[in-house]
């Protein structure tokens, strides 16, 4: 009996040792830093939803200075996160990214300004100064200010732009007039840092008819037609979308999960809580699968502005649902 409970316990070791050696290996590279804006893939992943598909998935946090296209231009990701707006920009220039998956389905994004300043509509902002994201974030900005016909060039009639960091400090040191701020993460930097609401003036883009995607999925579109690829993505979105799926109904575990992965250990619990709550707002009513019609809004807000659009024509091939059409 020892003998043979010897030899199921060696098999049952072998078995498991060839699962751990035959997952594939895939690597997504995030848009920002560990944070609830990435909760189902810290999810999926800490749930065994990757194993589950074969899949050992290496996440990579993001920054500042970090340009999801450029890594995966690289060939540092098999996958990245990253705005449609920067996307298709890229696009154009000539590296072929393809959105396989768009887990969110509405815009975070705002521009969040001093009520002391005197701003109370887009037109106040000539002569001010506007703290903005940049390596790709900067092109809803661009679109929304080419559209308004206001020039970026500091002139008095235009803007000063300022290259926003990883912080709200520019605001709060009043070197800002107003700064770039996410519905779920930094303009409740600027409350937790003692400015009330009542201090501020808030500027959402999708009110400002610069409805653009965010935190799409993305791969290259040479690397997507190999179909050993494609299975790998297949597997990977239907794995990511089950992480998001539990992430809208676990906020809380899913805020857990994401500080266990925060090597810094700079985010708070109240903070990432928080968030997680503002990003199932987000991702509420999508399976995964992007809209036609939202990727066409996005690409008429890129194409307006006159002499100065961020693209200036459709995009084509810039997505499939053949990935989401077999993981879904």
């Amino acid at each position: 009996m020892k003998t043979l409970m010897a030899t199921a316990l060696a098999g049952a070791v072998a078995l498991a040792a060839f699962g751990a050696s035959a997952a594939e290996k895939v690597t997504l590279q995030l848009k920002w830093v560990t944070q609830a804006q990435f909760a189902g893939y810290y999810v999926a992943q800490d749930q065994g939803f990757y194993a589950d598909e074969g899949l050992d998935v290496e996440i990579k946090p993001g920054g500042p200075d970090i340009a999801p296209a450029q890594v995966l231009a690289g060939g540092g990701a098999d996958v990245v996160l990253d705005w449609m707006p920067s996307a298709l920009a890229t696009r154009e220039k000539g590296l072929k990214l393809v959105n396989i998956a768009q887990p969110f389905k509405s815009s975070g994004m705002m521009l969040t300004c001093r009520k002391d300043t005197g701003i109370t509509s887009p037109e106040d902002f000539r002569g001010k100064t506007l703290g903005v994201w940049f390596f790709g974030n900067e092109y809803p900005f661009l679109s929304w200010m080419s559209q308004l016909g206001i020039p970026t060039d500091g002139s008095a009639n235009g803007v000063t732009v300022l290259k926003q960091g990883f912080n709200v400090d520019p605001i709060l040191q009043k070197q800002a007039d107003c700064v770039s701020t996410m519905t779920y993460n930094e303009y409740w930097q600027i409350i937790d840092a003692g400015l009330s609401a009542d201090d501020l003036v808030v500027f959402k883009y999708e009110d400002q008819g610069v409805s653009t995607l965010e935190d799409g999925i993305y791969v290259l579109e040479d690397a997507l037609a190999d179909p050993a690829f494609e299975d790998r993505m297949v597997r990977f979105v239907r794995a990511s979308m089950k992480g998001w799926k539990w992430a809208e109904e676990n906020p809380d575990a899913a805020a857990e999960i994401v500080l266990e992965n925060d090597a810094t250990g700079a985010q708070t619990e109240e903070h990432q809580k928080r968030m997680m709550g503002e990003i199932a707002k987000l991702t509420a009513g999508s399976d995964g699968t992007l809209d036609p019609a939202d990727y066409q809004r996005t690409v008429e807000t890129l194409m307006k502005g006159g002499s100065d659009p961020v693209i200036t024509k459709q995009p084509e091939g810039a997505w499939t649902h053949a990935v989401t059409d077999k993981a879904l």
